[in-house]
């Protein structure tokens, strides 16, 4: 029944038919013109989808600018067709830059494979710059499917003469990588690496894997190889000699490090724009441009105004040419050579059927259709007026056609709703536009990034939220990608480098003097070599790599240095033993006093949760599900949450907070937000109101804003439990604020509160949940969430295509400062400049008006009165300035999506945790966004500052707000956890040692025992069974992935930990050799002995021994037994140790043997 009446729909409805059958495409033909007018509003979106939809034809759609293709994008998806984007370079012409690798790719993608039909969209400026030649694209990929023959030598050559890079660990496009018969490849317009398994000298799968965790994903049968630049950087060397010899004859290639690098085969940055030289004259000039690969019944469509934009364009590539050209060793290409003039370019586009397209009227002639649409008008919603929306009701009621509203999120269309709801009623809402039209409703609602409306005259009208709010800030968002393990995190920081300083537990600090292998009894074993006091070496087996961590507490050249033998390691082993005793106990009585209470178990209503849950628009990261499904079971429990999150800005702590917001008002309980500064009080209200826009929710904001009559009003209202969410500042903590039933604490950006908030917080804190949000927590919370006390969710993803912020420390020069403002003004994007004295911040805005008069300047500090600091932060957003001068309090601010580049003064005065922060303002949309970090002068930087500048250099990967704040731990050691004692003992052990230590007293103290200071601290059974357990150098050449790998398995505590470190060895580097499976038997049986407090099994071919700790679990009757049964087999020496003699000539036998004895032991223990 219901399929029947779903068959009867009516058909798509086309709009402009008439204009379609005017315009008579099909006859259009090259070098012939149509002109539209009047495409006021987003018309000119939807006329091409019309267009493309009917036509076999590929549209070329030619936008003035970046941001204009990014409006058009957003306009075109509206209407349902989404473009195919040419991407452009994103930097500036003569840059000393290259684009970043991921646009090289998609630009090659789209050359190699143009699209036949549909819309291609890209800027005037990205038609106008010179490609590499048909001939050399077209011909260079060759395609690599499952079966062929595949000799890696010759492919090894192929993909390095193709521009590949061969590394270790494939991350990024352009890279690739061989262990054995494996090879890795992020091959240019792939979405995800592939890692082709061979076997003998054929292809036997080919697979996606994920380069984060480098483990397989799914299968494919083929995929074509690309070049990994847009030239040939190997072939083309004889050819780049020749051309860079013509062009500058008077030049000496010696002294031009881009030259020298192209014989080398590095690609330099910036070498991007020595483009042409690669290639012969002749085939750049005649197939070296964009217009030469789009197929030839393409329709080019241009703006009225693409003349202006290309001869702007040609003034700015010109204006830097000239700034640039005077370095005789450095010469660079003329424009000619780079880009097309713009009288070529409109000449080669008239090679093609084109349209012409205008806002404005043409006059009527051949050729000629003005549209009949209207400018989209004005309808602004008068807030102070009693009727706030008279304007948009009374335009619905007067038009006699559908009507169609946008809004840019759930939210605002709530609101929107309900303030038209009594006059209107209740607005449908649709999906998109496309049910909107062909269900023909009257009047609905729909939410959707459109900027521009549009009216076609007595037939249609789409009013966007633009319209109706001139100033509101609009926040795009994007998908999110996949995640990056926390592992991946943390082991980048266990990167041992030789002559490190390192812990080993009973011998104190050495130093770390890499891997060797020595045989002893004939047998190969690996060893980690440790440098000591007056020359001393300790070995340590690669099996025991728990026995020693990472020396890290202070300055590591200040590292002690023991002398083995001495007593002074087991003195101050000892003394800093006792302290921890203490601190251990103090930190159980605060876990103890949160654990008496119980706390609220909070109850979750499944589908509810669903529904609310599905309103997030992204697709979660892995990370960000985990830290969620976290929380939420901890609020289940009946103790008070207190946990961590910490994740980079802009990975998604917010929607963790609300959904547990959400949970707690589902159980009616109050929810307090406490944010550090009113904007961001602010914003944080926004976005809750957005996110709960379809629930009975009430959400109220206290803070320096609003009126005081409001605010008494709120604070009652609290008191009664009217309001169910509040966020605010500060103002939360006073005594006044009582609260009905306060259920869950949210705490965000906890690094900006002060010690003294922070016990206000922790008083209330013992009975309710608490969940601090955070990008780079400070060393004290850290280390509390390291010992246990709280639980850490690490949110390490970046969402889709985030690039990572390029980071420069640089001198204070004019030249600097306006290179990097010009850069980022050039591209349409805005600039943070930090200036931190607000006294002479005006002079510095002065100065920047000077030297780059087209900037636009404001200025905005902490003493600025609340609102005109709003006022500016809201122009800032709205592109009205691209330039503002500020101090910190842009660190917890507004996001600025188009804001790319940040320019700090003085950045050897910040912490680091607060450079991070503030790195973290740009780089929130997929453009490479920059920073800058100038100092007075770098030979003059001083220990401390020149170590966090170089950390933050180093850490410019996305998620490494977490990796920071463990480098500010050991810059600055870990700050007293509770008292004023204990640096002296840390940097005396090392931070990881203390760390562990504290961990097993706490727990020995958990269990009430005391902490035993002689024993050894942690049981580890040392196994011998005198047989090769190691990683092959033949298998895993790569010495510190071998480490890692050694100290993971280590540190493996569960038999699935290990099954699941040896699925990922045979996944990334084929079948493991017998040694490696032998490495993992001894430590299956270093756990199955530690359970049962055996602490030395050393069995030969002969048999053996086998030694128990006093403690032990083992039963004495159980080993009676044994000796009774088989007394040839097993003999007791002494009370701990146990002979064994038996023959166990192979390995496979020993193996068998010792582990059926331990398990025979196990039984024992649970008959």
């Amino acid at each position: 029944m219901i399929l029947w009446a779903m068959t009867f729909r009516p058909k798509s409805i086309y709009m402009f038919q008439k204009e379609i059958s005017q315009l008579n495409l099909k006859q259009l033909k090259a070098g012939e013109k149509r002109w539209v007018g009047s495409l006021l509003g987003s018309s000119a979106a939807l006329l091409l989808k019309e267009i493309a939809e009917q036509s076999r034809q590929l549209l070329v759609l030619v936008a003035k600018n970046n941001q204009h293709v990014a409006q058009l994008e957003s306009e075109l998806e509206f209407y349902g067709i989404k473009p195919i984007i040419f991407p452009d370079w994103e930097i500036l012409p003569y840059d000393r830059l290259s684009p970043h690798q991921d646009i090289v790719s998609e630009r090659l993608a789209i050359l190699s494979n143009m699209p036949q039909q549909g819309i291609l969209l890209l800027s005037a400026s990205t038609l106008a710059q010179r490609v590499a030649p048909t001939s050399w694209i077209l011909g260079e990929h060759f395609d690599i499917r499952v079966g062929q023959k595949f000799d890696l030598e010759q492919q090894k050559l192929r993909l390095v003469q193709a521009g590949y890079l061969l590394v270790d660990t494939v991350y990024d496009h352009g890279e690739f990588a061989v262990r054995g018969s494996i090879m890795d490849i992020y091959a240019s317009g792939q979405e995800a690496p592939i890692r082709i398994d061979l076997f003998d000298d054929e292809i036997d799968s080919l697979k996606f894997f994920d380069p984060e965790t480098q483990r397989t994903t799914s299968n494919l049968t083929q995929f074509k190889v690309l070049p990994a630049k847009e030239f040939p950087l190997k072939d083309g060397r004889s050819t780049f000699r020749d051309r860079y010899a013509e062009s500058f004859p008077t030049a000496n290639p010696k002294k031009n490090p881009i030259y020298q690098d192209v014989m080398e085969g590095i690609a330099s940055p910036g070498i991007d724009f020595y483009l042409p030289l690669f290639f012969s004259k002749q085939s750049i000039q005649t197939q070296g441009m964009l217009s030469a690969y789009l197929p030839q019944h393409s329709i080019v469509i241009t703006d009225r105004d693409l003349d202006e934009c290309l001869i702007t364009f040609w003034k700015d590539v010109n204006r830097r040419y000239e700034d640039r050209r005077h370095n005789a060793d450095q010469p660079i290409l003329p424009p000619e050579d780079l880009f097309l003039k713009p009288n070529a370019l409109l000449e080669l586009l008239n090679h093609f059927p084109r349209i012409i397209a205008s806002s404005e009227q043409f006059e009527e002639k051949a050729g000629v259709i003005n549209m009949a649409v209207s400018e989209p008008p004005r309808l602004p919603v008068n807030p102070k007026h009693e009727k706030p929306f008279h304007q948009v009701k009374e335009y619905i009621d007067n038009a006699q056609h559908p009507v169609l509203l946008v809004t840019e999120s759930a939210g605002r269309r709530e609101s929107l709703r309900d303030a038209l709801r009594s006059t209107l009623g209740d607005i449908p809402t649709v999906a998109n536009f496309n049910i909107f039209q062909n269900d023909q409703y009257k009047i609905a609602i729909t939410t959707a990034p459109l900027e521009r409306g549009l009216i076609i005259n007595d037939q249609l009208t789409v009013i966007s939220e633009n319209q109706l709010y001139e100033h509101r800030v609009v926040q795009r968002r994007r998908k999110r990608q996949q995640e990056v393990s926390e592992e991946f995190l943390i082991r980048s920081l266990t990167e041992l480098s030789i002559g490190a300083p390192v812990v080993h537990i009973d011998h104190g600090v050495g130093r770390y003097a890499g891997l060797v292998t020595l045989s002893i009894d004939d047998q190969e074993y690996e060893f980690l070599q440790l440098d000591y006091a007056e020359g001393a070496k300790v070995y340590v087996p690669v099996t025991n790599l728990h026995l020693i961590s990472r020396y890290s507490g202070g300055d590591p050249d200040l590292a002690p240095l023991h002398k083995i033998g001495s007593d002074a390691w087991n003195k101050a082993k000892r003394k800093a033993l006792e302290q921890i005793h203490d601190v251990a106990a103090e930190l159980l009585h605060i876990q103890a006093r949160r654990h008496a209470k119980p706390g609220f178990a909070f109850e979750i209503d499944q589908s509810l949760y669903m529904q609310f849950a599905s309103g997030f628009a992204y697709e979660e990261t892995l990370d960000q599900a985990n830290a969620i499904e976290a929380t939420l079971y901890d609020m289940q429990k009946a103790e008070p949450m207190d946990r961590l999150v910490c994740g980079d800005v802009g990975f998604g702590k917010t929607e963790v907070a609300m959904r547990a917001a959400f949970v707690a008002v589902q159980n009616n309980k109050q929810v307090a937000v406490l944010v550090p500064t009113t904007l961001l009080a602010q914003q944080h209200y926004e976005s809750f109101k957005d996110r709960f826009a379809d629930w009975p929710v009430r959400i109220e904001v206290l803070s320096r804003f609003g009126s005081n009559k409001a605010h008494v009003k709120n604070i009652q209202d609290l008191a009664d439990g009217k309001v169910d969410i509040v966020i605010g500042t500060h103002k939360l903590l006073q005594e006044n604020v009582q609260f009905k039933d306060l259920g869950l604490m949210i705490v965000d950006e906890e690094h900006r509160f002060g010690v003294r908030d922070k016990e206000r917080i922790k008083a209330m804190r013992a009975d309710v949940d608490m969940l601090t949000l955070t990008a780079t927590p400070i060393p004290r919370t850290l280390n509390m969430a390291f010992s246990g006390m709280r639980d850490l969710s690490i949110i390490a993803t970046p969402p889709a295509r985030r690039l990572a912020v390029k980071t420069f420390v640089q001198e204070h020069t004019d030249a600097s400062i306006k290179e990097a403002i010009l850069r980022e003004l050039l591209r349409g994007g805005q600039v943070y400049f930090l200036h931190n004295e607000v006294d002479s911040i005006e002079r510095t805005a002065e100065n920047i008006r000077a030297l780059v008069p087209e900037a636009r300047v404001a200025v905005a500090h902490g003493q600025m009165r609340e609102r005109e600091l709003e006022q500016v932060m809201q122009q800032f957003y709205h592109k009205q300035y691209n330039v503002l001068v500020c101090s910190t309090i842009i660190e917890t601010g507004i996001d600025v999506p188009n804001a790319n580049t940040i320019i700090i003064e003085r950045a050897d005065k910040l912490g680091l945790a607060q450079l991070h922060q503030l790195r973290g303002r740009v780089g929130r949309s997929h453009h490479q966004a920059y920073a800058y970090l100038l100092v007075p002068s770098i030979k003059a930087l001083k220990g401390d500052a020149e170590k966090r500048l170089d950390a933050i250099q180093r850490a410019s990967n996305l998620g490494a707000g977490f990796m920071l704040a463990t480098e500010d731990l050991e810059i600055r050691g870990a700050g007293e956890l509770l008292g004023e004692q204990q640096s002296g003992s840390m940097q005396a052990i090392g931070y990881s040692l203390y760390m562990e230590m504290l961990e097993k007293a706490t727990k020995a103290i958990q269990q009430g025992k005391t902490p035993n200071f002689d024993a050894p601290l942690s049981l580890t059974a040392e196994i011998n069974l005198h047989m090769p357990a190691l990683i092959p150098d033949e298998y895993l050449g790569d010495v510190h992935q071998r480490l890692l790998f050694y100290k993971r398995i280590s540190n493996a505590d569960t038999q699935d930990k290990l099954d699941n470190i040896r699925m990922e060895l045979v996944d990334r580097f084929g079948l493991a050799p017998q040694p490696v499976k032998q490495l993992f038997s001894v430590h299956q049986i270093r756990l199955k002995a530690e359970q049962l407090g055996i602490t030395k099994v050393d069995i030969g071919s002969h048999g053996g021994s086998i030694e128990f700790s006093p403690d032990t679990a083992v039963q004495a009757i159980s080993i009676i037994q044994l000796m009774q049964k088989q007394p040839t087999h097993f003999r007791m020496e002494g009370g701990q140790r146990l002979k064994v003699l038996v023959m166990l000539e192979e390995y496979e036998q020993r193996i068998e043997f010792i582990l059926k004895l331990l398990d025979q032991l196990t039984a024992d223990l649970n008959r």
